[in-house]
């Protein structure tokens, strides 16, 4: 197929060079779409159907669809309704299907197949073994499409449809990054050419996780797909200064929207003059309380600011020429222009209808606490509008500080001065940390498209994490979204899933522990230590974890990764960074504990839980962060600690497994 691309002729099938350049780059994109994958089999599973009106009666399931050369089918895509039944039969509804055959591969070669006799009454059910060495195969690299091994509830999230927001409450292990993920890859297969008209766009915590996730869609063909992270989005400034917790939990509370909007249209004044259009040797007079009229017609209707003050000039136009008319003359749309350009209206619309700066308006609102008093009245107390204010005053939007959530407030400022661009489909990822006005940003991005919102409440650990889904939707603009929660674990084992859901009553109650499908005995270990020996056990854990295959990752507090990264090179150890893709002869990576959330490894070290629930401002915080560090586990989790432990992970504290 790939060879049948790179063949192709376009000298003359293209008119001119635009379409040639145009179809060069398509011919590009496909010929990428179907590059081989070495270690990545073209398909995984096969389909023997009892009665169908399909031509033939087997099918074999793959990432892609691929066809022989007379164009015939030979694996069907995963995402094609046939291959459904794949991911959904089952003894008790086998869908028509007599047989479902897994492949098991190694380094892209077959090397082992599972049948499973769905419509046979004999044969019991059991667990594919094939299924459950895919999931525990070791991670060396970014992260890998699960389309192997996709549960029954996470294919009814893949698959739905692409008019509804869902969002997914999921917590670790759960698939449901993957989930998110192979729902765009989907949504690209069954809505092609809308998307591809609206855009899509992936939505992360930060560049590493982006990095992490980033071969997912490319594997599966989907090469469009842009990825970003918030911060990204609203880029408007140079972001150079942070906010204590207190101003950033007020900067990102959903009440800013009215001050902003409050300040924004405060620059609109009604006009205490009449208007006096020249033209030629006829003067035109539009009396005050008719040009009132028209400013107040405009700040009534539901538009933004810029469309507004874009508009007034014309409707000032349009009655003077209903005067010419009234005159006898005979105006037309040329004539209109020509009005709406006069300097005495362009002089009318920067007197009544000033243009607004959204980063000056942001800048005036945080240095003069008059303006910010007089917007804020009745909104915020005096205590939050002094939280805002700038201790010193900038002079300028270059010379300014901005902080990331100064930077979403100018984004709003934005938005109420022109509309943003909505995508077809938004998918959220760690959607749990955002604050309200980041949800509203993110929101503007799919006013007339779709999200996929993904988050675990329990990994919270911003100040201003949202507190239900509930509130968390109705900021992003889709309280109609439907929740699906996902409750079994696929990555971490029992064992660690349970000590770490001993934290849950104490940061998130009423949340359902994850309930692990995974039995690994022996997969956790807690290892006292010393205060002067901590560095050593931490080293010797990691050597011991590279004994085994796969990624190592070294999770510590973020003040301790300086010390550490000095004690691994003093061993010879030359560890990663967070993002850094994983090479069979590089396999450790040292990971603060604020950058961990959404990373998953084979081996996890985890230095000192106490130094990492200190390192945050509250103690709720602090376990969260403490929570998302514990679970990142896939094969197995080593603890080492001289202080004493947290005393919420002592036995009986919370849920066992």
């Amino acid at each position: 197929m790939r060879e049948d691309v790179e063949s192709l002729d376009i000298k003359d099938v293209t008119a001119n060079w635009v379409n040639a350049v145009v179809l060069t780059r398509q011919i590009e994109d496909r010929i990428k779409a179907l590059a081989d994958l070495a270690d990545t089999p073209l398909f995984f599973g096969r389909l023997d159907y009892l009665h169908t009106t399909q031509e033939g009666q087997r099918f074999y399931i793959g990432r892609r669809h691929v066809h022989d050369a007379d164009g015939d089918p030979m694996v069907i895509d995963w995402r094609a309704p046939v291959s459904q039944p794949f991911y959904r039969a089952s003894k008790k509804d086998p869908q028509d299907v007599g047989l479902r055959r897994r492949f098991g591969y190694t380094g892209g070669e077959l090397t082992a197949y599972e049948d499973e006799h769905l419509s046979d009454p004999t044969e019991l059910e059991r667990t594919s073994r094939l299924l459950q060495a895919e999931i525990e195969r070791p991670r060396v690299g970014p992260m890998r499409d699960i389309v192997a091994t996709i549960q029954p509830e996470q294919d009814e999230i893949v698959r739905s449809d692409l008019a509804g927001t869902v969002c997914v409450q999921g917590g670790p292990g759960t698939g449901k990054t993957a989930v998110g993920l192979h729902r765009v890859a989907y949504l690209l297969y069954a809505h092609r050419e809308r998307l591809a008209r609206t855009g899509t766009l992936v939505i992360g915590p930060n560049r590493s996780f982006l990095h992490y996730i980033e071969q997912v869609l490319p594997a599966l063909g989907e090469l469009e797909v842009q990825q970003a992270t918030v911060d990204d989005l609203v880029a408007h400034v140079e972001v150079r200064g942070t906010d204590e917790a207190a101003t950033a939990v007020v900067k990102g509370d959903a009440r800013m929207a009215e001050v902003l909007r409050r300040a924004v249209w405060s620059h609109v004044t009604m006009p205490a003059e009449p208007l006096m259009v020249v033209r030629g040797s006829r003067r035109w007079r539009v009396p005050a309380h008719e040009l009132e009229e028209i400013v107040r017609e405009l700040t009534d209707r539901d538009i933004r600011y810029g469309a507004a003050r874009e508009a007034l000039p014309q409707r000032v136009a349009h009655a003077v020429l209903v005067r010419m008319e009234q005159a006898g003359e005979a105006p037309d749309d040329r004539v209109q222009n020509a009005v709406a350009r006069n300097p005495a209206v362009k002089a009318l619309v920067k007197e009544c209808w000033p243009a607004v700066d959204p980063a000056k308006l942001v800048l005036r609102l945080l240095g003069d606490a008059d303006f910010l008093a007089e917007h804020a009245a009745g909104i915020l107390d005096e205590e939050e509008q002094k939280l805002l204010l700038w201790a010193k005053p900038y002079r300028s939007v270059k010379s300014a500080k901005w902080s990331a959530a100064d930077a979403v407030l100018i984004d709003e400022a934005k938005d109420l001065v022109e509309r943003t661009h909505s995508l077809g489909h938004v998918v959220l990822d760690e959607a749990q940390d955002l604050s309200p006005m980041q949800y509203r940003a993110v929101g503007r991005r799919c006013t007339t498209g779709s999200a996929t919102v993904l988050g675990d409440l329990a990994q919270g650990t911003t100040p201003w994490a949202t507190q239900s889904w509930a509130q968390a939707l109705a900021h992003l603009g889709k309280p109609e979204a439907v929740v699906e929660e996902l409750t079994a674990g696929f990555r971490v084992p029992r064992e660690v899933i349970a000590y770490a859901s001993r934290l849950l009553p104490h940061m998130s109650p009423g949340l359902a522990p994850v309930e692990s499908v995974r039995e690994n005995p022996g997969s956790l270990t807690i290892r006292p230590s010393t205060p002067a020996s901590l560095d050593a056990d931490v080293v010797a854990a990691c050597g011991e974890a590279l004994g085994h295959e796969g990624s190592i990752g070294l999770i510590a507090a973020d003040a301790r990764i300086a010390p550490l990264a000095e004690a691994l090179a003093a061993a010879g150890l030359t560890p990663l960074s967070p993002g850094e893709e994983t090479t069979a002869e590089s396999r450790l990576t040292l990971v603060p504990a604020s950058l961990a959330k959404g990373l998953e490894y084979d081996y996890v070290v985890l230095d000192e839980p106490a130094a990492v629930v200190d390192g945050e401002p509250d103690e709720r915080t602090g376990l969260r962060r403490l929570y998302v560090a514990l679970t990142r586990a896939v094969s197995g989790l080593t603890v080492v600690h001289a202080a004493e432990l947290p005393e919420q992970l002592a036995p009986g504290s919370g849920p066992v497994g």
